[in-house]
């Protein structure tokens, strides 16, 4: 199946991946009764407490969930009975398809959409139970709706939180999976519309279309959904088509899902190039029984007959053993009757090498965690309800109109807007925070939030621009905040992010934008021969920044900046990289933006940032790998990557974020107390979930259990 960042071109999404992007969740957030993201016009998602109508019942819309295969998931009950379903809806927007099109998918939905057996026996294969299918008779939107383990978590999530699978659990994973294909394969099915048909395909195994529920006592069950009879009608039609599968590619395909389980990533960690099985050095060596039957079941030897056949073969293999080390006697029980030969001596003087090369890279290329790393994080106080001695009172604060702050207030975090939920952060004190933006006069000086303070109009204000406060006010970092440095970002090797090498160096970001360096072959002659268009951002704070990091406040070079740089809001410059893409251009498009509006778009490349002769640093990493992106990655699947903490702290562009307030004791101490509670656990999650950088590393990522065991 082609990549989703291929589906929907037709929609100018800045994230190059209409389906995936969170932008029209926000809309339905922010603009009741939206139907449409207000960005690219691609359907929003569903609101909480729409209600969709089916044959067998009404069912309506409690959260949306996410994304899984071609189709947005939400939980929801069943009206009637108030028993729990999961929705997946699938979506055929006009710009994609046309009407025609559109019909045909939809009946063809309403007839397979789902399968149970003929006999309407009740028969637990592991196979997600669906309720029925829906198709939306005047939207462009199908609904499948199912109920029992579909909530369950994806292999895909289970790889990337747990690691890699032990021999043991990839041949129970196995024998489920071969079980329920033999299943699929030989029983006689019952269709919607009643039609019945002796076996089927699944079409679609992969990590992201097998569920994983684990127990109590950790034994596990897996259960297939997702199947590719339904699945790919909602491919459009300028996709190429895949053709029907056949029973030895679904027996291929759980092969495939096996070793990369094995393995534990789908990646090579050296060529950062997907697994290849032909590769004998990317297989494990700890169960040579297993790896010869998976060899079998991907057809690199004698392929099986049938699922069944594959089964039986499972269940009467050899215990696990240890592959080539279980073999033969052990070296130190042999008696050497004579020194080694010199070829020998040399190639175990290689062998260490490489081993020693191998250690480098788990240490350097590779995250690895420091059981001292979270110390910060378990002194942090848990959460709001636990800040002590809150005054009453209605506290007003402020910062620049188009200031990263007055942003991240209006980003949706865990089912609201985090303004929302920051107005009245303790639900059983009095205190109220309101916020009011002010706009700066002069653009390159933005420091009028700073000025209602020392003046006593506003309790307090949040802002990276500090340098000049006074003593009379005091200021507590609460976060980090930076600039992102972006170029044109694709799968051709002609792209700028490829021929930088992924980056760029503080004194060559001045020159360029001080207009110095026109063309990027001025930086390399191996450049594109290309003249270099460079935009910066409209946030007044962010240019500010940029010329004191960048330009060093040197008033020549500020001069030259404002006149030879071109202004645009970040989103319309990633849409102009994208146009000229798509159009088939190479751009030299570069510009910059602060983190929570950049690092989530995949349509121009984050440069790592290099200043003066130090090593260049790179804040994104690479989540399942846990390692720094370069421009191999596919930036469009945005759980796939985050923001280290660690690194950032040393990031060129970094800075930090403060709340500033009077330091006068006759005044509520409203803004250190404001302070006190974006510095507790959930004030850090919700942070980094709207884009800013926590102040110390936080266990495992932001949608794992460091913050949902904060309220």
């Amino acid at each position: 199946m082609a990549s989703f960042e291929s589906f929907y071109q037709e929609y100018p999404c800045s994230y190059n991946s209409p389906l995936n992007c969170d932008r029209p969740f926000q809309t339905a957030q922010q603009i009741k009764g939206a139907k449409f993201c207000l960005e690219c016009g691609f359907p929003a998602t569903l609101p909480q407490e729409a209600e969709i109508k089916g044959s067998q019942g009404t069912y309506q819309i409690a959260s949306f969930v996410g994304v899984r295969g071609l189709g947005r998931l939400y939980s929801g009950v069943q009206l009637k009975d108030k028993q729990p379903v999961i929705i997946k809806e699938y979506l055929l927007p006009n710009r994609s398809f046309n009407e025609s099109e559109t019909q045909k998918r939809k009946d063809t939905f309403k007839r397979v959409g789902g399968v149970s057996l003929a006999d309407s026996r009740i028969q637990n294969f592991r196979l997600v139970e669906t309720k029925e299918a829906i198709a939306d008779e005047k939207g462009e939107r199908c609904y499948l709706i199912t109920q029992g383990i579909e909530s369950s978590q994806t292999l895909g999530k289970y790889l990337i939180e747990k690691g890699a699978m032990t021999p043991p659990d990839v041949r129970e994973v196995l024998n489920q999976g071969l079980q329920t294909l033999q299943f699929l394969h030989t029983q006689k099915l019952r269709f919607p519309s009643n039609q019945t048909q002796l076996g089927i395909t699944h079409g679609n195994i992969n990590l992201d279309s097998t569920l994983i529920k684990v127990e109590n006592n950790q034994k596990f069950s897996i259960y297939f959904c997702d199947l590719a009879i339904w699945e790919n009608l909602f491919i459009p039609p300028i996709i190429p088509q895949p053709a029907p599968a056949r029973p030895e590619q679904d027996l291929e395909s759980l092969g495939l899902l096996a070793f990369t389980l094995w393995v534990g990533r789908t990646t090579n960690l050296l060529s950062n190039q997907p697994l290849n099985p032909r590769d004998n050095q990317q297989w494990p060596d700890t169960d040579s029984h297993l790896k010869q039957f998976i060899y079998r079941l991907i057809g690199l030897e004698t392929p099986f007959e049938n699922a069944e056949a594959a089964r039986q073969a499972l269940l009467k293999l050899p215990k696990e053993d240890r592959g080539k080390n279980s073999v033969g006697s052990s070296p130190a029980s042999q008696k050497i009757e004579k020194p080694l030969p010199m070829p020998l001596i040399l190639l175990g003087i290689f062998a260490l090498l490489l081993l020693g090369g191998g250690i480098w890279y788990w240490l350097w290329g590779k995250k690895i965690d420091s059981p001292n790393q979270y110390i910060q994080w378990s002194r942090l106080v848990r959460n709001f309800s636990e800040v002590p001695n809150v005054p009453s009172g209605q506290f007003t604060y402020t910062g620049e109109k188009d200031s990263t702050w007055s942003y991240v207030l209006t980003q949706s975090v865990d089912n609201s807007r985090l303004g929302d939920l920051l107005t009245r952060p303790k639900s059983d004190a009095t205190a109220t925070f309101d916020y009011k933006s002010i706009l700066s006069s002069n653009i390159n000086n933005p420091v009028k939030s700073i000025e209602e303070v020392q003046t006593n109009k506003k309790d307090f204000a949040i802002t990276s621009l500090v340098d000049n406060i006074t003593d009379k006010l005091a200021k507590k970092q609460v976060a980090y905040d930076g600039l992102l440095v972006f170029v044109a970002f694709n799968k051709r090797d002609s792209n700028l992010a490829n021929a930088l090498g992924g980056q760029i160096n503080i004194e060559q970001l001045r020159q360029i934008y001080t207009g110095k360096i026109t063309n990027w072959q001025q930086i390399n002659s191996k450049l594109p021969n290309l003249p270099v268009k460079a935009f910066a951002p409209t946030e007044p704070e962010a240019i500010s920044k940029f010329q004191e990091i960048v330009l060093k406040n040197a008033p020549q070079d500020e001069a030259l900046f404002a006149a030879k740089v071109t202004k645009l809001d970040t989103t319309k410059t990633q849409n102009l990289i994208r146009s000229e893409t798509l159009e088939g251009r190479t751009t030299g498009i570069i510009s910059f933006g602060i983190i929570s509006k950049t690092s989530t778009q995949c349509t121009g490349y984050p440069l790592a940032i290099a200043d003066g002769k130090n090593s260049a640093i790179q804040p994104l990493f690479q989540r399942r790998d846990r390692r720094s992106i370069n421009p191999s990655d596919d930036l469009c699947q945005h759980d796939d990557y985050y923001v280290d903490v660690t690194t950032f702290q040393s990031y060129p562009l970094g800075y930090p974020i403060f709340v500033v307030y009077p330091k006068d004791s006759n005044r509520l101490p409203g803004g250190s107390t404001f302070a006190q509670m974006l510095t507790t656990r959930q004030g850090q999650c919700l942070l980094t979930k709207v884009g800013l950088v926590a102040l110390q590393p936080m266990p495992d990522d932001i949608n794992s259990y460091a913050c949902k065991s904060v309220p």
